[in-house]
């Protein structure tokens, strides 16, 4: 679902991004329009001074920190808190450290949707993506973090309706850290 895919780009996205670009003296930001910003656009931004993360191999936690849904009893929410709290491993290999500005620009947009804001400056970015349901609803998601070349941070707000409860949010925390070298095959 939305939730899962975004936990996941959101951490490419801090891993792969860095800087604000540099040359043009100023920072990447929201679309002139207030509307949509196109996969190359994110891309053209990832690129510009960016921190390319150390390939190797990472830990990755995800943490519910908050959830304001309508109606929802004490015990769901426990319960998504729990059902939510990862922490897992994956490698990133150099391959994936070269490719992963296309894929961080194409993968986390999917059909359904599409960045409305994309700022890097430094190892910061503050980020916002809406995106539509089939049923006809839309979740609002903004990611703010730092990410460098062996870690990353940050916290990640989805806002819009849940199945019909109503409008809600929930806010999590994301951390990715490099603890070693990949294992080899």
């Amino acid at each position: 679902m939305i939730r899962a895919g975004l936990a996941a780009a959101a951490c490419a996205l801090l891993a792969a991004c860095g800087g604000a670009n540099e040359e043009a003296g100023e920072p990447a930001s929201e679309a002139d329009d207030g509307g949509a910003i196109s996969s190359e656009e994110v891309l053209e931004r990832a690129r510009a001074g960016t921190v390319r993360p150390l390939p190797g191999l990472y830990r990755s936690e995800v943490e519910l920190v908050d959830v304001d849904i309508p109606g929802a009893p004490p015990e769901a929410t426990e319960m998504m808190r729990g059902q939510m709290a990862q922490s897992n491993e994956f490698c990133l290999t150099e391959e994936d450290v070269e490719e992963g500005y296309r894929r961080m620009a194409s993968e986390p947009q999917g059909d359904n949707c599409s960045f409305t804001k994309f700022d890097v400056d430094g190892g910061e970015i503050d980020a916002a993506m809406t995106c539509s349901d089939p049923d006809g609803g839309s979740m609002n998601i903004t990611m703010q973090g730092t990410g460098g070349e062996t870690s990353s941070e940050f916290m990640m707000r989805m806002a819009g309706n849940f199945g019909g409860s109503g409008e809600g949010s929930m806010t999590m925390k994301q951390s990715s850290e490099r603890i070693g070298d990949c294992p080899e095959d």
